[in-house]
Formats: C-alpha cells, sequence, structure tokens
C-alpha cells in the first residue's frame, strides 16, 4: 500500500518552462550555485521575464521543481539562433545549466539538458551545442554531446 506522504520522483519533480512566480520559489538562488548571480528585485525579475516571453519558443528556460518544497532545485536553457547556413539552418544553444547542490545525483541535470536538446530538435535545430567546464564533460557526454574544438571568450565587465 502506497504512503499518502510519499511521492514517486516523477511525481515530486515536475519539469516545465519557466513561470514568473518561479523567482518566489529559489531560482535567482539557484543561478547563484552556478555563477556570479547578483540579487534582483521582483520587478527587474518581471520585466527580464516579460522581454524574453517576447522570444517565444526561441528562448526557453527549463526548471525543475521538487512540488514537495515548492522549491526550483534544476534549471537550464536553451536559444534558437536563425542561421544563413545550412540553408538557412538553426543551431540550439544550452546555457546556465545547473543543479541544486541538495539535489545533485538524482539525474535532474539529464532531465533538463534533455528537455532543452528535444526543444532544439522540435524546432528544426540541425544541431544544439553548448559549452562547459572540463569537470562537466563526462556529464554532458552522459548526455550524448561529443567534445568538439574549443571555446574563446572576451568579457566587457
Amino acid at each position: 500500500m502506497k504512503s499518502n506522504t510519499s511521492c514517486s520522483d516523477e511525481e515530486r519533480y515536475e519539469v516545465r518552462k519557466l513561470e514568473i512566480t518561479d523567482n518566489n520559489k529559489g531560482f535567482m538562488e539557484l543561478l547563484q550555485q552556478l555563477t556570479v548571480c547578483d540579487s534582483i528585485s521582483n520587478d527587474e525579475f518581471k520585466k527580464r521575464f516579460e522581454e524574453l516571453k517576447l522570444y517565444g519558443d526561441d528562448h526557453v528556460i527549463c526548471v525543475i521543481e521538487d512540488v514537495t518544497s515548492s522549491k526550483i532545485v534544476a534549471t537550464g536553457s536553451v536559444f534558437i539562433e536563425k542561421k544563413f547556413i545550412r540553408s538557412c539552418g538553426k543551431v540550439g544553444h544550452i546555457e546556465d545549466v545547473v543543479v541544486d547542490s541538495s539535489a545533485r545525483g538524482m539525474q535532474l541535470g539529464k532531465k533538463v539538458v534533455g528537455f532543452l536538446a528535444d526543444h532544439a530538435r522540435l524546432r528544426g535545430c540541425y544541431k544544439v551545442i553548448l559549452d562547459c567546464s572540463p569537470d562537466n564533460k563526462a556529464f554532458y557526454e552522459k548526455c550524448g554531446f561529443k567534445e568538439k574544438e574549443i571555446q574563446m571568450v572576451k568579457y566587457f565587465i
């Protein structure tokens, strides 16, 4: 007999697109586990959320919510680049993948990356790419990615 207080991982972790209310569910704090990410006001969050919403399916932020605690425990984003090459093809760029330190080892990162890669494929992308640190290479290989070339960066701030 199943207990009423427990639920399966499928029920506990909801994979979905970012919602305006996720700012109150630890979304920004989660991003702080990934990189430099200052706190922003609710108005700043709402303004950026509405701005990104204008891109429709060309910019999607995936989150995983632990519904038992109403906390965002994983996230990542994908944006679709429209190109002239490959017969006006499209490329998906995956960015900002992070899983809360308390929820690692539960395959949530794989779920986020799978959601984002599937979105890119369904939008007609001929490939999806991402940059990662050497420490994360093995994880992304488990997600079906392979190493190709090198990353370069030039910071303006």
